[in-house]
């Protein structure tokens, strides 16, 4: 009895809601004429078909959504991205000068941060380092390479600047640093480029000129970082090790969004390595690869001119002709949607349950699941009392599936031919990974629908319990390969968090690494206070806590 007054409590609210819903002069659903790039077609919209195999939509997508964010740049290294950017009128840099108290007539790097800079301000000790504050007194215009774009390692992380300096890689020349900025400068000349932006323990910029674009704001007689000349990435020492937790906390700043800010990137220019039209060579390059794996090598010459040309048409594009589109919140809004709840039901699925439970359980996990899909749970698409069976098919949430899954780009395709190429592609990849997620998440409502476990459409009788395990098991393997597919930094995180006095860390170049300079012997030994590079955790970074006060260690 108790049952059926909440059924029909349950009923009377949903059927208020219809009468509330009928009120409204604005429909809920569009129709399909609203937005000509919407499939009309609801068995267009077939929850069983996931994306192709070698789609790049969500690579696109996440390397897009993680520029100029340490975090996503440590963990995936090898950079795919290359994309014009420009540092604001009153932005400061610094340099450290080993010289003297001279501004840098030649081709030189400064640094974001001081805690960066004032590593490489050496001197004796007994006359200390100069240290110079720069600022930007005209817009700067910048290309940035994302990963970890300065580590000098031969797996790849310098292929792109390579290609657009040579033409080619040459692993060769890893560690001749003078070379590459000499000849990206002189490219960058020819555009009105006048810096790289590139990624080493923080963010690093390569400056072609000193004197166009900056003014001195002062240039100091620091006391000179003691690091030994002899292993100075691996630096023992209780004082060199307050220098170097202070650079790598100072690069935790910009760890996830919004990153580095003092960087404005013009999205509407980027150009991705993942673009399967542009890039064609790579596909085949890709297959059965992780995504940790992937490079840049193997790239055809025919595609490399296709690259070098669209940066050079993009660099050339006036402004006023782009879409005005802001892509990076565009992005940051999907990830904000979905990442945390996704996470939610999945933490909610790893629980070990008893049977007496695993129905209630079942309700909340399907309650999180509609709270997802509450904006775009149309009245026609509301199942029939009839198909409310185990054996139902999901056909009847088609139209939840593509409400939820054009939401965000819609009106943004309809601008047609306003985008640039590039925003094309961000426009594609933010359709392809809302589809994904769209139809995993509406494919476990539906099924939850079907079993008999929603509260607002309760079966004449509680399900069985082996009926609900199936459920949740498929609902297990649903969001974990969801959240797989999509490989969210966001996701990446020390787990349990760290203490007050810790910090949640990635391996970071070249701390843990192989060298490409000296023998494996002299930078590393089982008393140090580093990884060695033969535990491999520099491979594939994952997160640890490291102490934030002495003695450090990592």
């Amino acid at each position: 009895m108790l049952f059926t007054r909440k059924a029909a409590v349950v009923w009377l609210s949903l059927a208020f809601e219809r009468v509330l819903t009928a009120q409204t002069p604005l429909s809920s659903h569009a129709p399909s004429s609203f937005y000509p790039g919407v499939e009309s077609d609801l068995g267009q919209w077939d929850l069983d078909e996931g994306p192709v195999v070698n789609a790049t939509g969500h690579l696109v997508f996440e390397t897009a959504n993680s520029l100029l964010q340490h975090w996503a740049n440590t963990r995936h290294r090898i950079g795919h991205t290359i994309i014009p950017g420009t540092i604001p009128v009153g932005t400061l840099l610094y340099h450290g000068a080993i010289t003297g108290p001279h501004l840098p007539i030649a081709l030189d790097w400064v640094a974001v941060e001081p805690d960066h800079s004032t590593i490489f301000c050496q001197g004796p000790i007994e006359t200390g380092c100069w240290h110079l504050t720069l600022a930007v007194t005209r817009p700067m215009r910048v290309l940035y390479f994302d990963g970890n774009s300065a580590a000098k390692i031969l797996e790849g992380t310098m292929d792109t600047q390579d290609l657009l300096a040579w033409s080619e890689m040459k692993p060769e020349w890893v560690q001749n640093e003078e070379r590459r900025i000499k000849d990206l400068c002189k490219w960058g000349q020819k555009h009105g480029v006048n810096g790289f932006v590139r990624m080493e323990m923080n963010f690093e910029i390569m400056i072609c000129n000193f004197t166009s674009h900056m003014e001195v704001v002062s240039f100091l007689n620091l006391e000179s970082i003691r690091i030994g000349s002899d292993r100075p990435y691996l630096p023992e020492d209780p004082d060199s090790m307050r220098h170097i937790f202070g650079l790598v906390h100072s690069a935790s700043w910009r760890e996830n969004y919004p990153g580095e800010t003092r960087i404005m990137l013009d999205f509407s220019g980027l150009v991705s390595f993942y673009d399967t039209a542009l890039v064609p060579s790579l596909v085949p390059r890709r297959v059965g690869l992780d995504r940790w794996d992937h490079r840049v090598a193997g790239i055809l010459p025919e595609d490399i001119e296709r690259v070098q040309d669209r940066l050079a048409q993009a660099l050339a594009r006036p402004p006023a002709t782009t879409s005005g589109i802001d892509w990076k919140t565009v992005l940051r809004v999907v990830v904000d949607r979905y990442a945390s709840r996704l996470e939610f039901i999945q933490h909610l699925l790893n629980l070990t349950l008893d049977d007496g439970s695993i129905f209630d359980h079942a309700q909340q996990i399907q309650r999180q699941l509609r709270t997802v899909l509450l904006p775009y749970t149309v009245f026609a698409a509301l199942p029939p009392n009839t198909s409310v069976t185990a054996n139902a098919t999901n056909s009847w949430a088609a139209p939840v599936f593509r409400e939820c899954a054009t939401s965000h780009a819609a009106s943004i395709a309809s601008r047609g031919t306003t985008l640039t190429p590039s925003e094309r592609l961000l426009l594609q990849a933010v359709q392809e990974t809302t589809h994904e997620i769209c139809r995993v998440v509406t494919k476990m409502w539906a099924s939850g629908m079907n079993y008999g476990v929603d509260a607002f459409y309760p079966p004449e009788r509680r399900p069985e319990v082996d009926h609900i395990h199936t459920l949740t098991g498929e609902w297990k393997e649903d969001v974990t390969h969801l959240i797989s597919w999509l490989d969210w930094s966001v996701w990446v995180k020390c787990r349990p968090a760290c203490g007050f006095e810790e910090m949640c860390y990635l391996p970071t170049w070249p701390f843990g690494f192989p060298s490409t300079s000296a023998p494996l012997q002299a930078q590393w030994d089982s008393g140090s206070l580093w990884p060695g590079p033969d535990k491999g955790e520099w491979k594939r970074p994952q997160p640890k806590c490291i102490r934030r006060r002495e003695p450090y260690s990592f």
